[in-house]
């Protein structure tokens, strides 16, 4: 192992299972279409669920080695995800089918990615390193990124871990 690695191994070793973002390459819609989350920047207009619209505060990036979580294409619904995708394993994705339903009695709910594994359309990929991206806005929202609605949680931390 090289000097990189040895102190990336060492600072994940510490950390929690608590990683959420969107990973490199997943398309999110903006007010000027779809971007690759990579690509925002503090002031992009990225459309939501519950507001429309909202500015981005910021944008932070990190490389985690995490639990990962394959989501099919189409397996949460009509193209939902749009393609297939790897998410972090805590991401919350809001779900409003009868998964919310069996999960939680609910219409609608927010749900860890690694609460969705099935074993065969949603799978648990085990540790994984990743590059995610959080975006970061004056209050929570929920996001379209790769065919997904996911949660954008206000002004926190960045995980290290996930």
């Amino acid at each position: 192992m090289n000097t990189n690695e040895n102190a990336f191994a060492e600072e994940n070793k510490a950390q929690h299972n608590v990683a959420r973002g969107i990973a490199a390459g997943t398309k999110v819609m903006t007010l000027d279409g779809e971007m690759p989350v990579e690509f925002l920047t503090e002031g992009d207009r990225v459309i939501t669920r519950d507001t429309g619209m909202a500015v981005l505060k910021a944008v932070r990036s990190r490389k985690v080695a995490c639990d990962v979580v394959h989501i099919t294409a189409g397996s949460l619904g009509h193209n939902r995800p749009d393609a297939d995708i790897a998410i972090p394993a805590q991401q919350e994705i809001l779900v409003r089918d009868w998964r919310a339903e069996a999960l939680f009695g609910k219409k609608q709910a927010l749900v860890p990615a690694a609460r969705l594994v099935d074993g065969e359309y949603v799978r648990a990929m085990g540790k994984g390193v990743m590059t995610v991206y959080e975006l970061v806005f004056d209050t929570d929202h929920i996001v379209y990124a790769g065919g997904l609605e996911v949660a954008a949680k206000a002004e926190v931390e960045l995980a290290t871990a996930c």
